[in-house]
């Protein structure tokens, strides 16, 4: 435990950080999981609007610095992959 006021208050923002972070990296993982499902279910239009979603959530996870930009890159690659492959 920090003695310091100072400290003390860092440690406690760290906290709330880690709380937020872990938040959106737990949102981004089920609208990933919400694509992949309509893909299995094998329903395009439901795949093509979750598709929407889950791109703009992994640009903003890659933006806020949850996901490096490279991992966004190859998520949303694989992403456009299985949706043009349903057909």
């Amino acid at each position: 435990m920090p003695n310091i006021k100072s400290a003390m208050k860092r440690d406690a923002k760290s906290k709330e950080l880690r709380a937020k972070n872990r938040a959106d990296k737990t949102a981004l993982k089920t609208v990933m999981k919400k694509f992949d499902a309509a893909v299995a279910g094998g329903d395009k239009t439901a795949a093509a609007e979750s598709y929407k979603v889950a791109v703009k959530a992994v640009d903003k996870a890659a933006c806020k610095g949850l996901i490096h930009k490279n991992n966004a890159a190859h998520k949303k690659s694989a992403m456009t992959v299985a949706l043009n492959k349903m057909d």
